[in-house]
């Protein structure tokens, strides 16, 4: 990924954080010669410096995809920057997003046990804390049925590229006045860049 040295994050708790919050990811690798990808959630585990998920059987890409070095993408808010919100005619439109790409080699789990606490650590990470469902609960045997319809899977992590494209390359005064102009709407996209971009200029 291309990273001018401005957008260019190297806070790793800023990192595994914003993989926390938007864990909705897109996997890239080879398949059948080509480009592929699947959209997943995935589930980082810090202590392993690993990312975990699972295939629907059905998807083809796990079977060639095991020792790739394959890149995942998490992508965050993104938005329209309109060059009219400057206090100058000399600007361009552009777009403000944060992006972060993980590298890593995919390792098939056949180990039950691995399998099922990979499904746990999921469904106990997006289920609300008052909720009552509870993957325990659930009938052994119907999870193990359901479990054969799907390929576990475990990435090492070998490199991670970040870049948060937030105008850190304009003047504070425009900075702020950007801030202004997200945060006078109700799209959530530009509400969340606009967050982002605040917590930017006090702490990144």
């Amino acid at each position: 990924m291309y990273i001018p040295k401005h957008f260019k994050i190297d806070d790793e708790e800023v990192i595994y954080d914003f993989i926390e919050k938007y864990s909705f990811a897109t996997l890239f690798s080879r398949h059948n010669g080509e480009p592929y990808a699947t959209h997943l959630p995935l589930i980082l585990k810090k202590s392993e410096n690993a990312l975990y998920g699972h295939f629907a059987r059905p998807n083809e890409q796990w079977k060639d995809a095991e020792n790739q070095q394959v890149l995942v993408v998490f992508q965050g808010p993104h938005c329209y920057i309109s060059p009219s919100w400057y206090e100058t005619t000399k600007v361009v439109p552009t777009w403000n997003y944060v992006s972060i790409h993980l590298y890593g080699k995919l390792e098939i789990i056949e180990d039950r046990k691995v399998i099922v606490d990979s499904l746990n650590d999921m469904v106990n990470k997006y289920e609300r804390q008052e909720s009552p469902y509870n993957l325990n609960d659930v009938d052994p045997q119907y999870i193990e049925g359901m479990s054969k319809g799907i390929i576990a899977f475990r990435i090492k992590i070998t490199k991670i590229e970040a870049k948060a494209k937030l105008s850190q390359n304009h003047p504070l005064e425009r900075q702020e006045l950007i801030i202004k102009k997200l945060e006078n709407t109700s799209n959530q996209d530009n509400l969340q860049v606009a967050s982002l971009m605040k917590n930017n200029l006090q702490n990144w």
